[in-house]
């Protein structure tokens, strides 16, 4: 048993760690029941709550920083809606950990890959965050992948 401070009370019987949780105006919760005996721990339960959700929130933003997103290039794309979609990779750069540019290339586009790369190497150049590529610029199947990351 373990008390509100975090010291180790030691082996008790059930009822017995029961009359002291009372007598402290605290509750008695079973932290890990696998284990013989199971580990139980006085304190107030809406706090022990509270604790275990700001455990998980924390672990959901770990998650959400390990995610990509995507940003998709077309073959005609104007001059104003590259700078618009390098402006949203600063952001996804910021947020994230990770952002994968797409250059679609549909039909006749796949005859000229190589503009294609020339046009996705200079929408890399207007990014002004610091980057690093973490996937070089390679060949997919609906056109050209780069990653790149923080």
């Amino acid at each position: 048993m373990i008390d509100e401070k975090g010291n180790n009370l030691g082996i008790f019987p059930l009822a017995e760690a029961l009359k002291l949780a009372k007598e402290k105006n605290l509750d008695l919760i079973e932290i890990v029941s696998t284990t013989q005996p199971p580990i139980a721990k006085i304190c107030d339960f809406g706090k022990f709550l509270y604790q275990k959700e700001k455990e998980e929130r924390k672990q959901r933003v770990k998650q959400r920083s390990d995610e990509m997103k995507n940003i998709r290039l077309t073959f005609n794309i104007g001059p104003h809606d590259l700078e618009f979609k390098a402006r949203q990779a600063e952001e996804f750069l910021e947020n994230y950990s990770k952002v994968q540019i797409e250059m679609v290339l549909r039909g006749r586009e796949k005859g000229r890959r190589d503009f294609a790369r020339r046009k996705l190497e200079e929408f890399l150049k207007m990014i002004n965050k610091n980057y690093k590529v973490t996937q070089e610029i390679k060949s997919a199947p609906r056109g050209l992948i780069v990653i790149i990351g923080k």
